[in-house]
């Protein structure tokens, strides 16, 4: 009996999708930067994967997210749909100053309606401090947040500048020796975490807020 995709889990339509693609598990978590035991929960229904796990997945398998939940049912779910976009700028390197001023803006890039305000950008990535999580070449959503207070931003990946450097890691806050100090830290294990204290200039531009696109 042919099961009927509108009745599919979510780790079935995942698990579909990937053998459409020809991809393994283990090209699929690759690419989508999640642990391969992980994905294989998630393919057997075992786990629910989290928002930002499910936009990965969804890049990865480029597939609209609403499709991947099965939001929709019958022939008009499996059929490609019209999306609405907007456009947002699109950067090659962390900004000092608004996106839409920045003198490194080259183009625009395309992004579902309900992800595009006026206050985000895209970035696409040249650091590889953020590996596995994010690669050289991803495209991220960054919301513009320009000296946002680190207390406010702890544990998020953030666009920063360190002595007028840009740099993107996650933020935390520490107090060493009686001072209160800003840790940056990347996910890739080869990168020492940065200590930021008085003598040095920190501002964090923007938030990593989700990853939009990513080559296969």
């Amino acid at each position: 009996m042919i099961q009927n995709r509108a009745e599919e889990s979510l780790g079935q339509r995942v698990r579909r999708r990937r053998k459409e693609l020809g991809m393994s598990q283990v090209e699929l978590s690759t690419s989508a930067g999640i642990n391969q035991g992980f994905l294989s929960e998630i393919e057997r229904g075992r786990r629910r994967p989290s928002k930002n796990t499910l936009n990965a997945l969804a890049v990865a398998l480029d597939l609209p997210q609403a499709v991947l939940v099965g939001a929709g049912t019958g022939d008009a779910h499996d059929n490609p749909q019209p999306l609405e976009v907007r456009h947002l700028p699109m950067l090659g390197t962390i900004p000092a100053g608004p996106p839409a001023q920045s003198q490194e803006q080259m183009q625009l890039f395309p992004v579902l309606r309900h992800m595009w305000t006026p206050d985000h950008y895209c970035l696409r990535l040249t650091f590889d401090s953020m590996e596995p999580t994010l690669k050289p070449g991803d495209i991220v959503l960054v919301h513009y947040r320009p000296a946002v207070d680190p207390l406010l931003v702890q544990g998020r990946i953030c666009a920063c500048l360190v002595d007028g450097e840009p740099t993107l890691k996650r933020v935390s806050v520490d107090l060493r020796d009686g001072e209160k100090v800003v840790v940056l830290r990347g996910d890739n294990p080869t990168f020492r975490p940065e200590i930021i204290d008085s003598s040095r200039e920190l501002s964090i531009q923007g938030v990593v807020t989700t990853l939009v696109s990513r080559d296969l």
